[in-house]
C-alpha cells in the first residue's frame, strides 16, 4: 500500500475510534494565554477586503486595476505578484495598475511576462529591484474619487481594493474572462456572474481576483490541560463567519517538525457550515472538522465532518475528549482562503507554562530599505540628502554616521532629520556632462554590531540643460511654426537638449493661455488628454514626448496671441533606479492665433454669416426696385385695331422714348422716318394717325414732335384703303439706322 494512503487510513481510523468512545465533554478550565512566538507561527491569506469590487470587462483591450494600500508604519515593505490567467493562452491584455500608498513603501514586484504599465507616486514607492516596467507618475489627487475618475479614463476598471497593512498581495489577471467550473473536490460552486461596472462597497469578497496577507501578526493562544495523561498537543483553528454565506474552501497547511512518527497531534477545524477544508499535512494527525474536508493527496475524496461547538471553551473541551494534554495553538481568523500553521517541534514532551511574549524584539533594520531612502535632491548647484528620524525609528535603525566620499563632509543632526549636503565643487563630487555623482557612506547599529553601507548617488545638472517646446503643422514634425489658424491641428514636441541617457521625460499637464479675459484651454491634465481634440502621440526616436491638438473656433473667440505651457518631469531611467528625486520644469512658448480668412483658404463662422446677410440685403433691395418699376409701368393692349390701341409708329416712338435710345448710343433725327417695305422697296411711308379724339395722350410731358413724328394730315385719305402716301413730308427723310 502506498505510504500516503496508509497515513490517511491511520488518520481516519484514529478519528473514528476516538469519537466513538467519547461521551459528553467534561467541564475543563483552560486559561488561554499568548504563547512564545518561537513555538509557532500562523499566517493566512484572504480575498476579503475592507472595501472593493470586481467587474467583468471581457472585451476591453486594457485591464485596469486599482490598489489603495494603507500602512500604519512610516516605512513599509510589500511583495506584489501579478499572475496571468492560465486560460488566456498567448492573447494577454495589457494591464494598467494604479498603486496608491500613504507611506514610504519598499516594493518587490513580480510580473513575469505581463505587459504592465504601473502608475504610482515615485516619492513614496521605492523598488527593491529594477522593475523594467512602464510607469506613469500618479497625479497628486486629494480624494480617492478623483483617482477613480482618472483611472477610468484609461479604460474600464476590472477591480478596486482597499487593503490595510498588507505584506503580500497576489493579483490574478484575466479572471473576468475565465469561466470557473465548479470544483467538486474542493466543494467550490460555479463562479457567479460578475457585474459590468466596478462600484466599491464595504466588506467585499474579491474571489480569485485578489488574495492578500496582512502584516499584523496573528495572535496565537495556548494553555495546558491538567489531569490528562499522555503527551498529545492540539492545534485549534476557528474561522469566523464572513459578510456573505457563500460556499468556500479553506486550504490548511500544517508543518510540524516532530521526531516521532506516532500520531501525537490533533487538528481541530471549526467554521461556518458553508466552509469546507482542504488539508495539507506533513504529519499523521487526528482530524476533527465541521462541514466537509479532504486531503491534498486525495483531493477528490470528500469526508463529512461533525458538529462542533462555536466557542473557544467548547473547542478546548473537544481537544480534552481526544486526550490532548496541551493546546499548543488556538487561533481565530476572519474568513480566509489559505492558512499556514508552522510549529518548530512537537516532541511530545509535556510543556510548562507558555513563555512570555518578548517585549524588546531584536534590531530588524533592513539594509536594503535603508539604502532605498537615500535619494538626493539637486537644486541651484547643491546636492542634499535628508533622512527622517521617524522613518529610522520605525525601521529600528540607529544611524552612527552619514558622509560623502570625503569623510570631512558629515551629516548635520537637526531636530527631525539627518541632513547631508554639498555644492558640486566640494566633498569629492564628480562632475561629468550634465550629471553630478558622489558616494555616500552610512554606518548603523545592528544585532551583530556596527555595519557600513555604501551607495552611489547622482544629480541631474538641470542648469546645463535647455528645455524647449516646438509647434509643427504637420505630423511629420519637419518645420516649426509660431502661428496657428483657428480650426487647424497643431503638433507639439517637448525636448530636452542635449539628450541625456538614462533619463525619462514625462508630460504632466499642458494648457493654452489666451489672456486674462478668456479661460485657459486645458490640453493635457494629469498625464491624460483633455477632450477629443487632444491626442497623446508616441515619443520621438530620442524619447521626447509629443501630442497634437485641434484649436476649434469656439475655443478662441477672436484672433490673439497665446502662450502654450507644459509641466514636465524628468525621472531617472531604469538603470539608475532611485538615484535622484524627479525634477520638475515648466516649458512655455508664445503662439500667434490668427483667423484662417486672412490666407483665403478657410472661412470661419462669422465670415459666412456676414456674406449671407449681405446677399440677403442686396436681394431684398433688388426685389423692391423691380416691384417699384413694375407697379409704375403702364400696360396697354397690343392687338391691332382695338379701340385705344396705339398704332405701330406711335408704339415704336414710345418704345424708343422709354428706352432713351441708350442701347445703341445713336440719335434719331426729327421728321418722318423711312420704313423699309419688303414689297415696294424704299418708300417713304407716313403712317396715318388716328383722330385726335382717339389718340391717347403722351405720357409725361413728351410731345409727338419731340419723338420725331410729324403732325397728322389736315385732310383724311381719299380712299379707305389708302396708306396716306399723298401726305407731304416737311422734313428730309433718312432711313432708320
Amino acid at each position: 500500500m502506498h505510504r500516503s494512503a496508509l497515513s490517511l487510513a491511520v488518520v481516519l481510523l484514529l478519528a473514528i475510534c476516538d469519537l466513538s468512545r467519547t461521551s459528553l465533554a467534561e467541564k475543563v478550565h483552560c486559561d488561554l494565554q499568548p504563547v512564545d512566538p518561537k513555538r509557532g507561527e500562523v499566517t493566512y491569506a484572504t480575498s476579503h477586503v475592507p472595501k472593493g469590487c470586481v467587474a467583468q470587462v471581457p472585451n476591453a483591450v486594457l485591464e485596469v486595476h486599482i490598489l489603495f494600500l494603507e500602512f500604519s508604519n512610516e516605512v513599509a515593505q510589500l511583495e506584489l505578484t501579478l499572475q496571468a490567467s492560465k486560460h488566456n493562452g498567448s492573447q494577454r491584455r495589457e494591464v494598467f495598475l494604479v498603486l496608491v500608498v500613504n507611506k514610504s513603501t519598499l516594493l518587490q514586484l513580480q510580473a513575469p511576462g505581463i505587459p504592465l504599465h504601473l502608475a504610482y507616486n515615485p516619492s513614496l514607492v521605492i523598488f527593491k529591484e529594477p522593475s523594467g516596467v512602464n510607469f506613469t507618475q500618479l497625479p497628486p489627487f486629494s480624494v480617492n474619487n478623483q483617482i477613480l475618475e482618472w483611472a477610468a479614463a484609461k479604460g474600464p476598471i476590472s477591480s478596486i481594493a482597499t487593503l490595510e497593512d498588507p505584506s503580500h498581495v497576489l493579483l490574478r489577471l484575466g479572471q473576468d474572462e475565465e469561466t470557473e467550473l465548479p470544483d467538486l473536490s474542493r466543494g467550490q460552486p460555479a463562479a457567479q456572474k460578475l457585474p459590468h461596472f466596478c462600484l466599491p462597497e464595504d466588506h467585499q469578497d474579491m474571489g480569485r481576483t485578489l488574495e492578500w496577507q496582512p502584516r499584523v501578526p496573528v495572535s496565537i493562544l495556548g494553555c495546558r490541560l491538567d489531569g490528562v495523561n499522555g503527551h498529545k498537543e492540539a492545534h485549534i483553528l476557528r474561522i469566523l463567519p464572513g459578510p456573505k454565506a457563500e460556499p468556500r474552501t479553506v486550504t490548511v497547511k500544517v508543518d510540524l517538525n516532530c521526531t516521532s512518527r506516532d500520531p501525537d497531534a490533533i487538528l481541530i477545524l471549526q467554521g461556518p457550515p458553508y466552509v469546507s477544508w482542504l488539508i495539507d499535512a506533513n504529519h499523521n494527525m487526528q482530524i476533527l472538522t465541521t462541514g466537509e474536508y479532504s486531503f491534498k493527496i486525495f483531493s477528490k475524496k470528500n469526508i463529512h465532518g461533525f458538529e462542533l461547538p462555536d466557542t473557544p471553551q467548547g473547542l478546548v473541551g473537544q481537544a480534552r475528549k481526544l486526550n490532548a494534554s496541551l493546546v499548543a495553538s488556538f487561533v481565530e481568523l476572519p474568513l480566509a482562503s489559505a492558512v499556514s500553521l508552522r510549529a518548530p517541534s512537537c516532541s511530545g514532551e509535556p510543556q510548562t507554562s507558555p513563555a512570555p511574549v518578548l517585549t524588546t524584539p531584536p534590531n530588524r533594520c533592513d539594509p536594503d530599505l535603508l539604502l532605498s531612502l537615500i535619494r538626493p535632491k539637486c537644486t541651484s548647484g547643491v546636492m542634499t540628502l535628508a533622512l527622517r528620524k521617524d522613518h529610522l525609528q520605525t525601521m529600528q535603525c540607529t544611524i552612527m554616521s552619514l558622509t560623502f566620499w570625503d569623510p570631512r563632509c558629515q551629516a548635520e543632526d537637526s531636530s527631525d532629520h539627518f541632513v547631508l549636503s554639498s555644492t558640486y565643487s566640494l566633498c569629492g563630487m564628480k562632475v561629468t556632462e550634465h550629471m553630478v555623482s558622489n558616494e555616500v557612506f552610512l554606518n548603523f547599529l545592528s544585532v551583530t554590531g556596527s555595519l557600513s553601507l555604501q551607495k552611489k548617488v547622482y544629480c541631474l545638472d538641470v542648469d546645463s540643460l535647455s528645455f524647449q517646446m516646438d509647434l509643427y503643422l504637420s505630423p511629420k514634425f519637419h518645420q516649426t511654426s509660431s502661428t496657428i489658424e483657428l480650426g487647424q491641428q497643431g503638433f507639439v514636441q517637448v525636448s530636452m537638449l542635449p539628450v541625456v541617457p538614462e533619463t525619462v521625460l514625462q508630460l504632466l499637464s499642458c494648457y493654452l493661455d489666451l489672456g486674462s479675459e478668456v479661460d485657459k484651454v486645458e490640453l493635457i491634465q494629469d498625464q491624460a488628454a483633455k477632450g477629443s481634440c487632444v491626442n497623446l502621440l508616441s515619443p520621438s526616436p530620442s524619447g521626447h514626448p509629443r501630442f497634437s491638438f485641434l484649436l476649434r473656433v469656439y475655443m478662441v473667440p477672436t484672433p490673439m496671441a497665446a502662450t502654450l505651457t507644459c509641466n514636465i518631469a524628468i525621472h531617472p531611467g531604469a538603470m539608475l533606479k532611485d538615484a535622484y528625486e524627479p525634477v520638475f520644469k515648466l516649458v512655455s512658448r508664445r503662439l500667434n492665433v490668427v483667423s484662417p480668412d486672412s490666407s483665403g483658404n478657410h472661412l470661419v463662422l462669422s465670415t459666412v454669416l456676414g456674406i449671407t446677410f449681405g446677399a440677403f440685403l442686396i436681394g431684398a433691395l433688388l426685389t423692391a426696385a423691380l416691384w417699384y418699376i413694375y407697379s409704375h409701368t403702364p400696360w396697354r393692349s397690343t392687338r391691332p385695331g382695338a379701340p385705344g390701341a396705339p398704332q405701330p409708329a406711335l408704339a415704336l416712338a414710345e418704345s424708343l422714348s422709354s428706352h432713351q435710345l441708350g442701347t445703341t448710343g445713336r440719335e434719331l433725327a426729327p421728321g418722318p422716318q423711312r420704313l423699309h417695305s419688303p414689297d415696294h422697296g424704299e418708300c417713304p411711308l407716313h403712317l396715318p394717325l388716328p383722330p385726335a379724339s382717339q389718340r391717347p395722350a403722351a405720357s409725361g410731358d413728351i410731345s409727338l414732335e419731340h419723338l420725331g413724328v410729324p403732325p397728322p394730315c389736315s385732310t383724311e385719305p381719299s380712299t379707305p384703303g389708302s396708306l396716306g402716301c399723298d401726305c407731304p413730308g416737311t422734313q428730309a427723310e433718312r432711313p432708320l439706322p
